[in-house]
């Protein structure tokens, strides 16, 4: 239980010290493209390896060339990660595209169009009738 506390500690601190980085620290302008934000962190049992998840708001072209930038940049984050965070051995550094927030805007477009589909239906119907007969014989 102690080890799982410190691999989520260190994950946290890992999360804040490259989200600095990313706003003040990596010089490399391919990283800039579009806006890159930390949506989490994986850290190893042994706290050897972490894979540090990113969203990359922009074009396609803009999510490639920045996660280009960050591989390049890697073992610069491991460099300022080991002098920040003062661990005996640095994590090696893995960058990962995290496309969760691309799918939960393509799932709520598709809702908002489905939403405005029914809208334009139920318009172009008329006024619905309450008892759900669709014939109408009197």
């Amino acid at each position: 239980m102690a080890q799982s506390r410190r691999v989520e500690r260190v994950a946290a601190l890992i999360r804040r010290e490259v989200s600095e980085l990313l706003m003040s620290g990596i010089k490399d302008e391919r990283v800039h493209h579009g806006m890159v934000s930390v949506t989490n962190v994986e850290v190893a049992g042994d706290l050897q390896h972490c894979r540090i998840f990113v969203s990359v708001f922009g074009s396609a072209d803009d999510r490639e060339v920045a996660m280009a930038g960050l591989q390049a940049a890697s073992a610069y984050v491991k460099g300022e990660l080991g002098r920040r965070l003062k661990m005996r051995r640095t994590p090696e550094v893995v960058f990962v595209l995290d496309r969760g927030l691309e799918k939960g805007n393509t799932v709520l477009g598709l809702l908002q169009r489905l939403e405005t589909e029914r809208r334009e239906r139920d318009d172009g119907e008329g006024p619905a009738d309450p008892a759900g007969d669709t014939d109408s014989e009197a």
